[in-house]
C-alpha cells in the first residue's frame, strides 16, 4: 500500500499501526474447543463409523437433489456409446416408463402413522411428495427412456424424491424454518420409498451398483468446486446467515437476550418443581454461559446447564465471551454443565479441555451433513436418552 500510494502521491507520509498481534482474534488455547474427528459415530454404543457412510452424498443432494440421477443417466448413455435412445418398437413399453410411473405413485402412507419424529417427518413431507415424485419421474422419462435397464435406480430415485420434498417443505432457497430431521428417520423414510419402487438399496444408504454412481456424481460436482460454490452461494449463504448473523448481533446487543433468559429462569423457579435446567441451542448456549458466568448477579436457581451445538467454548478460546475473559475460570457459582455436539456440525464445539473438570461433553451423530446437522439435534432420539439420567429428580 505504501509503495502504491507513493507512486501517485510521494508527498504523503504513511504510518503503520499493527494492532492484529495484540488485539486480533486468535485461538489462545491451541484450538482445544474444536472437536477432533473420531472413528466412532457417537456416545453410547452407536458403533464404528462406516467407511461407506452416505453423508457426503446427502450433502450433495442438499445442493442438487437430481445430481445422482443425472450421473446415473450419463452412465446409461455411455453403455450405448453415448446414444440416449434406441428408437421406438411398436407394441413395446419401455421399462423406464414403468419406473417413472412407480415414482409418480410414491406415498408415505406406510409411515404416516409412525410415532415420534418419523411420523412428524412424514406429515411434513406428504404435501410435497407428489410434486417431487413428478419431477423425478419426468427426469427418468427424459433421460433414461431408450437406454438399457440397469440396477440401482430405486434408491437413487427415492433419495431424489426425498431431497426435493424437503427442499419444497422448507421453501424457496431454504427461506423457511429448516426441518429438524434425524438421519435415522430420513433413512427409514427413504427405505420405505425404495421398497415401493421394488429396490433393495435400503435405509437411505448408497449401496451396490448405485455406489459408483454416487462417487462419480460427487467427483463431478467437487472438481469445479469454485463454480459449484458460486452456483449455490445464495442457498448456502441463506442457510448460514441466521446462525452467524444472530451471533454477531448478540455480541453487540446481547443484554436483552440475557435479560429475557433471566426472567424466564426466575418465573420457572417461582412456579416450583425443583431446580431449573437450562437447555440451550447454538446462540442460546452462548447467552446462557454469559448469564451464568456473570459473577455480579448469577441466577441461583439453575441446577444444570445443557448446551447443544453451541459456540460458547470457541468464543471463550477467542476471548470473545461477554462475561468471561479467556484467562478467567468459570465462577464457583456456575452450575454443572453438559455440552452436546455433533462432529459434523461446524457450529458445535467442545468444552472439556477449555474448562477442565467443569464441562462434560456428550457426542451424538445425527447422520446429517452441515448445515442440517446444526438443526437436527432435537429430532435425534439418542439426545434424550443421554439427557434423561442427567436431569435432576
Amino acid at each position: 500500500m505504501t509503495s502504491g500510494l507513493g507512486r501517485v502521491r510521494a508527498d504523503v507520509r504513511v504510518l503503520r499501526c499493527f494492532w492484529g498481534e495484540e488485539h486480533g482474534a486468535a485461538l489462545g488455547l491451541g484450538g482445544v474447543s474444536i472437536p477432533v474427528r473420531t472413528r466412532n459415530r457417537g456416545v453410547g454404543g452407536d458403533g464404528p463409523l462406516d467407511e461407506d457412510d452416505p453423508l457426503a452424498v446427502w450433502a450433495l443432494l442438499e445442493a442438487d437433489p437430481l445430481a445422482e440421477l443425472r450421473e446415473y443417466a450419463e452412465a446409461a448413455k455411455a453403455r450405448r456409446g453415448g446414444v440416449a435412445r434406441v428408437g421406438y418398437t411398436p407394441g413395446r413399453r419401455d421399462p423406464w416408463q414403468d419406473t417413472a410411473d412407480k415414482v409418480r405413485g410414491l406415498s408415505l402412507g406406510a409411515v404416516a402413522d409412525a410415532e415420534g419424529g418419523l411420523g412428524e417427518l412424514a406429515a411434513d413431507l406428504a404435501p410435497h411428495l407428489g410434486a417431487a415424485g413428478g419431477r423425478v419421474a419426468h427426469e427418468i422419462s427424459r433421460s433414461l427412456v431408450g437406454t438399457p435397464p440397469a440396477d440401482g435406480i430405486e434408491g437413487i430415485a427415492a433419495r431424489a424424491v426425498y431431497a426435493l420434498a424437503v427442499r419444497s417443505a422448507e421453501g424457496p432457497q431454504g427461506a423457511g424454518e429448516p426441518l429438524p430431521v434425524d438421519g435415522a428417520d430420513r433413512d427409514t423414510l427413504v427405505g420405505a420409498l425404495t421398497d415401493q419402487l421394488g429396490g433393495t438399496d435400503r435405509g437411505g444408504a448408497v449401496a451396490g451398483a448405485a455406489k459408483g454412481i454416487a462417487v462419480r456424481a460427487l467427483n463431478s460436482y467437487l472438481s469445479p468446486i469454485s463454480s459449484l460454490a458460486h452456483r449455490y452461494r445464495g442457498r448456502i449463504t441463506g442457510g448460514s446467515v441466521p446462525a452467524s448473523g444472530d451471533i454477531l448481533r448478540y455480541q453487540v446487543r446481547g443484554a436483552g437476550v440475557r435479560a429475557a433468559i433471566r426472567t424466564a429462569v426466575r418465573e420457572a423457579a417461582e412456579s416450583g418443581g425443583g431446580p431449573v435446567v437450562l437447555l440451550a441451542h447454538s446462540l442460546g448456549g452462548i447467552a446462557c454461559v454469559d448469564l451464568l458466568a456473570d459473577a455480579t448477579e448469577p441466577p441461583p436457581e439453575v441446577g444444570l446447564l445443557v448446551t447443544v451445538g453451541s459456540q460458547a467454548p470457541f468464543l471463550y478460546e477467542l476471548d470473545a465471551l461477554t462475561s468471561l475473559r479467556r484467562d478467567e475460570p468459570l465462577p464457583d457459582t456456575f452450575p454443572r454443565w453438559i455440552n452436546v455436539y455433533d462432529e459434523h456440525d461446524l457450529l458445535g464445539f467442545v468444552g472439556e479441555k477449555v474448562f477442565p473438570d467443569r464441562v462434560t461433553d456428550l457426542r451424538v451423530n445425527t447422520r446429517q451433513p452441515f448445515p442440517r446437522a446444526h438443526t437436527s439435534y432435537f429430532a435425534h432420539q439418542r439426545l434424550y436418552e443421554l439427557l434423561a439420567p442427567e436431569l435432576p429428580r
